[in-house]
Formats: structure tokens, C-alpha cells, sequence
């Protein structure tokens, strides 16, 4: 989950380097764009991993084992 929010920070952070550069009129390093726009959607994906996983973790939890 940490690494999750980490990406996504750091994504938000250069979706606005690359926001910022193109309001000075220049383009931004690729690696600020590549992050921005690839970093965004990882995160996402992990987030709905989590929450997908913690979904089947309750449904397991309120299950008892019958044998």
C-alpha cells in the first residue's frame, strides 16, 4: 500500500513538472513524462489490487472453515 501512494505522488508530482514546463513554454525531460504518464496508471492498478484483495480477505474472515 505504501508503494502504491509513494507512486502516486510521485506521478502526481510530474503530471505538474510537465504542467509547469509547458506553461514556461518548454518541453519537459522525457523521464518527467514517461513518469506522468505511466506512473499514474500503476498506481491505480496496485490501488484496485488492495482493494480487490482486502474485499476477499473480509469474505474469507466472515466464512468459517466447515469441514
Amino acid at each position: 500500500m505504501i508503494a502504491a501512494a509513494a507512486i502516486a505522488v510521485l506521478s502526481l508530482l510530474a503530471v505538474a513538472a510537465v504542467m509547469a514546463f509547458a506553461f514556461a513554454g518548454t518541453v519537459a525531460p522525457a523521464w518527467i513524462t514517461y513518469s506522468a504518464l505511466y506512473g499514474l496508471p500503476l498506481a491505480f492498478l496496485l490501488m484496485l489490487f488492495l482493494v480487490l484483495d482486502g474485499v476477499a480477505g473480509r469474505r474469507r474472515a466472515g466464512k468459517p472453515d466447515r469441514r
